[in-house]
Order: structure tokens, then sequence, then C-alpha cells
């Protein structure tokens, strides 16, 4: 069963969106799987003691989303095909990239900067990655 203890909360984002995108960062990184159970809606409530409301208002998104199945009273459950898959991985990835090119700008960085550090830095994780697994 997929756990909400590790989620740490910002002030940034509505709580029940980063509630959301942590069941989809499980879902990228292989921890949720099409068929595994979530907690309830209380449980959820107390592990990251928010609001029952709000937690209510996260299993709406992921409902419509469609990663997200409730049937009755039988609780809910992920459902990931491939397409789901897909939309997940693409609109995380879009953000994060999104987020790094203001943040890069905000600071003046050219692009040509960036792609040298990006390159540079991409090859020294692949290295320490490397290095780890031995």
């Amino acid at each position: 069963m997929l756990s909400f203890y590790g989620l740490k909360l910002n002030t940034r984002d509505p709580v029940y969106l980063q509630a959301a995108l942590h069941v989809k960062r499980q879902i990228l990184l292989g921890e949720a799987q099409s068929g595994d159970r979530l907690p309830s809606r209380r449980e959820i409530a107390a592990q990251l003691q928010i609001n029952p409301n709000t937690v209510q208002k996260a299993f709406k998104l992921m409902e419509d989303e469609g990663y997200v199945h409730t049937v009755g009273n039988q609780g809910s459950v992920i459902y990931v095909d491939e397409q789901i898959r897909e939309t997940i991985e693409n609109e995380l990835t879009h953000e994060l990239v999104t987020e790094f090119i203001q943040s890069a700008q905000e600071i003046n960085l050219s692009f040509k900067r960036v792609v040298e550090l990006v390159s540079e830095l991409w090859d020294r994780e692949r290295e320490d990655d490397a290095g780890r697994k031995e």
C-alpha cells in the first residue's frame, strides 16, 4: 500500500496537488503500480496531518485524470496503462524542465552555458552512478 509519510508538503503549492503529484511520482518510480491499493482518505489525512476534505479533492483530481479508480466501499486503487504512464511522464518532465529554464534565465545564464553544464554534470552523474553500483 502506498504511503504518504515521506511526502514533505510545501507552502507554495496547494496541498491536494502535492498529494496527487506524490502518487504520480511514485508511479514513475515504479513504487506504485496498477492494482496497488491506496490508504483511505482518513488515513492519508492522518499521515499528512491535513483536512480530509483536502484529501478528497486530491482523490477527485486523480480519478478525473484516470490513474486512480474507486469502486464503492472497496477503496481506491491505482490504475496505470501505457497511455496514462506516458501522460504522467510527459507532464512531470515538462514541469521539471520548465522550472529549470526559468531558474536559469532568472540568473541570466546563457543557453550555451546551460548546455555545457548539463553535459558536464550528466556525465559526472553517470560516472557516480556506475561507481555506486560496483
